[in-house]
């Protein structure tokens, strides 16, 4: 029965795409880098293989020197394909604390304890560094990932070289550190034993109520000014949040971990991102008022940002769930952009540019100062940090 309605929805959604649309789509993803590197466009993923997920193609990776495309030779071969399961393989890199010289952005380290997210968030900027593993910024960013088990031993080995200045280490700035497999692998609460202990100060962004399991570490840290959580939260229509985040915490779930992560004294925030023209934007005083409500005192917002083959996969999703949009939403998406779908200039790459970015951020402005946001700041307190005594410390005490 399940299957059926699925599939009738699908017929539904394919239906509602003008003929004239489709080219336009086809047009655009013709022309686009995934194009240009493989010479085609990417085929859609049949809606039982992918459900659950937010991408619907898969296209290689754009480093990779050929492309896979997936046909029916006749023999209904595509209909025994498996679905695509989540599957996690151990990462082991050599260093854990990334360090960066963006000007735009508040911290310069940070530590992404997965590769991937099973969040499956169509717009994540992020979905492009999943080729520097030879894999698609699909479905495989979604269900292929990577762990990092020795990421707190790596810290704690970090933390403890001589002459290290302790700054605010970013959690969550790339992929999720709360995605559903932090519950049975649990680096990020591993990573957060070793930043309590050495009293260094942490900023975290998730959109996933598991961070309300490390309340006790958090809180804490919390009275030592060492700690911050920031949750996103995207909408509040459970039906674009389904369809936008598939395996993120529905947005009633986050206001509640909004109020318990305050009630337990932790610094709240919530991060409207990011905001898309025509599909979420109205809801920007309605979002901001709920999590005042629940406890949070500083926010900020991020326009939808469409890197690389993000652009295509956001397109495709678009067609797919919302074609009477489609057009509507570029539109004024490339009219922040100085015409394109993207720009990645410092400075504006996070609001854009033009009166329609210009109306989201006095809206959101407007919004917060009347609602009492951002009116004290938290400030994090690295006085206090101890360097973690590791292995290099005891071997040199022999």
């Amino acid at each position: 029965m399940q299957q059926a309605r699925r599939t009738q929805r699908t017929q539904r959604e394919t239906s509602m795409v003008s003929p004239s649309m489709r080219a336009s789509h086809e047009a655009f993803v013709a022309g686009s880098a995934l194009a240009r590197h493989h010479g085609g466009t990417a085929e859609t993923v049949n809606g039982e293989r992918r459900h659950g997920r937010g991408a619907g193609i898969n296209p290689s990776g754009r480093y990779e020197p050929i492309s896979r495309h997936v046909f029916d030779d006749g023999w209904q071969t595509i209909d025994e394909l498996p679905p695509f399961q989540t599957d996690v393989q151990v990462e082991k890199p050599r260093t854990i604390i990334t360090r960066n010289q963006s000007p735009d952005i508040s911290f310069d380290r940070s530590i992404n304890p997965y590769r991937g997210c099973e969040h499956g968030c169509i717009y994540c900027f992020a979905r492009p560094t999943h080729a520097f593993m030879g894999l698609s910024a699909g479905l495989d960013f979604e269900a292929k990932l990577f762990a990092k088990p020795g990421a707190a031993r790596l810290l704690e080995r970090e933390l403890g070289k001589p002459g290290y200045l302790p700054k605010t280490i970013a959690m969550g700035t790339n992929t999720d550190p709360y995605q559903p497999i932090e519950k049975t692998w649990r680096v990020t609460r591993e990573i957060l034993e070793v930043l309590e202990v050495a009293n260094h100060p942490v900023g975290i962004v998730t959109k996933s109520a598991l961070v309300a399991r490390d309340i006790d570490i958090l809180s804490r840290m919390a009275e030592k000014n060492l700690v911050k959580v920031a949750l996103s939260v995207t909408t509040l229509d459970r039906r674009l949040a389904r369809a936008m985040e598939p395996r993120a915490a529905t947005p009633s779930l986050r206001l509640k971990t909004i109020n318990d992560l305050s009630s337990a004294g932790i610094p709240v925030s919530v991060m409207v991102a990011p905001v898309v023209p025509a599909l979420n934007d109205h809801e920007i005083e309605r979002i901001l008022d709920s999590a005042r409500g629940a406890g949070a005192d500083e926010a900020g917002f991020v326009l939808l940002r469409l890197p690389l083959e993000v652009s295509s996969l956001f397109r495709d999703w678009l067609l797919r769930h919302y074609p009477d949009r489609y057009r509507h939403v570029m539109n004024l998406i490339r009219s922040m952009r100085d015409g394109k779908d993207y720009d990645s200039q410092w400075g504006t790459r996070m609001k854009g540019t033009g009166p329609y970015a210009w109306q989201v951020a006095r809206r959101f402005e407007i919004a917060a100062k009347r609602l009492g946001f951002n009116t004290r700041k938290h400030r994090f307190d690295t006085s206090q940090f101890v360097p973690p005594l590791g292995e290099g410390h005891q071997l040199a005490l022999l």
